[in-house]
């Protein structure tokens, strides 16, 4: 697999880290690697393997001659990159978000699609074993038309991790852009691809965040949370993103007569009490996942029996998955082995594009609106 393919990656962080592991994983040559700081790319490369390393994409494009890029920096430093990429006719895969707006998200669409590149889009948690064994499940109309389904679930994160860009709109943060996308992608994965209408609600309830210098791992941000957050010579960031949000949506299912009710409710500040979990609920029973991306278990209830019951996982879902801890460098490593697939020609299983990226940022920022209340004061 991957006859000679090359592979140029944008960032240094838990992302780009990881997409260059997945990328070899399935055979592909990672020719080069890109961050904003000469010590850190430096370092990343060498602990890599990786033979080029520089602070300057449009140099590394034309000195490494990457037949794919690889995008896994924060969604606000995407346009550009991805738009010189495409200019050097690369393919491109990008993570979550694709942008930080809807315009810009659908220019990239539209210079892709005129240049003739292949694109990615990694809202990726639609590959969990468990959410692939319920998609089976609802096709096979175990159990009946699907009707409704609820995603819920409560991050209880730090309030004092480090100002950054996930504190930041511009830079492609917030819970709708690094949350949400993988929810209604797991959603129209298992339900269906069309999403018919959508209402939400959003709400920042974090305000401000410490600055601290040098986080340089998105995964590793928690260590660097300031002892004493009473410090007056502490310097504070404000929050401009959502924090928690309620989603509504309409999407249609080949195996239903009417339109899927779905909720999306997220609380990234909030404590669980009970579990996370993703229900698909249908007229002849229901399919819980427990986990808020799909973890597992997954229970099927009968209406006969009125029970729930704990399935195993099928044989062939196992072995399809790439053989990796992690369910986030699985799902990367599932995603870049269709890609690959496609571009080389080869049989492969249909993955989302900038098509779903471009779709998914247009969406959040009508989200974001939060203009779809209704005022009933004179009512009372």
């Amino acid at each position: 697999m991957a006859k000679n393919l090359k592979v140029l990656v944008s960032g240094t962080g838990f992302a780009g880290q990881g997409h260059a592991d997945a990328f070899r994983a399935v055979g592909v040559e990672v020719v080069g690697i890109v961050g904003r700081t000469e010590s850190v790319v430096e370092e990343v490369a060498k602990n890599k393997g990786i033979p080029y390393f520089g602070t300057d994409w449009e140099k590394a494009l034309k000195e490494c001659q990457p037949d794919i890029v690889s995008i896994g920096t924060p969604g606000g430093a995407h346009y550009e990159n991805i738009t010189t990429a495409i200019n050097y006719g690369c393919h491109v895969f990008c993570d979550k978000p694709l942008t930080d707006k809807g315009d810009s998200a659908i220019e990239l669409r539209e210079l892709a699609k005129n240049k003739g590149i292949k694109t990615a889009f990694a809202s990726s948690f639609r590959y969990m074993p468990h959410v692939i064994h319920a998609k089976r499940l609802v096709s096979e109309e175990i159990i009946g038309e699907p009707v409704e389904a609820e995603f819920i679930s409560h991050f209880n994160l730090e309030r004092d991790i480090p100002f950054g860009w996930s504190h930041r709109k511009e830079d492609g943060g917030g819970r709708l852009n690094n949350n949400f996308t993988h929810m209604l992608s797991i959603a129209t994965s298992v339900i269906g691809e069309k999403i018919l209408s959508i209402i939400g609600e959003v709400r920042d309830d974090l305000g401000k965040a410490p600055i601290v210098d040098g986080v340089h791992n998105f995964k590793t941000r928690r260590d660097h949370i300031p002892k004493d957050l009473n410090d007056p010579s502490l310097k504070w960031g404000e929050s401009n993103v959502e924090w928690s949000y309620t989603v509504l949506a309409k999407l249609e299912s080949l195996m239903a007569s009417k339109p899927v009710s779905v909720l999306f409710k997220h609380g990234g500040l909030n404590p669980r009490f009970n579990e996370d979990h993703i229900v698909f609920y249908g007229t002849k029973g229901a399919i819980y996942i427990k986990g808020h991306y799909g973890m597992g278990p997954l229970y099927l209830y009968n209406e006969i029996d009125k029970k729930w019951e704990e399935l195993p996982l099928p044989q062939d879902i196992v072995d399809e998955q790439p053989n990796i801890e992690g369910d986030t460098e699985r799902n990367w490593q599932f995603l870049i082995r269709e890609f690959v697939k496609d571009i080389e020609g080869e049989p492969y299983s249909t993955y989302q594009t900038f098509k779903e990226g471009s779709l998914y940022q247009t969406l959040i920022d009508l989200i974001r609106k939060n203009d779809n209340w209704t005022d009933v004061r004179h009512l009372q």
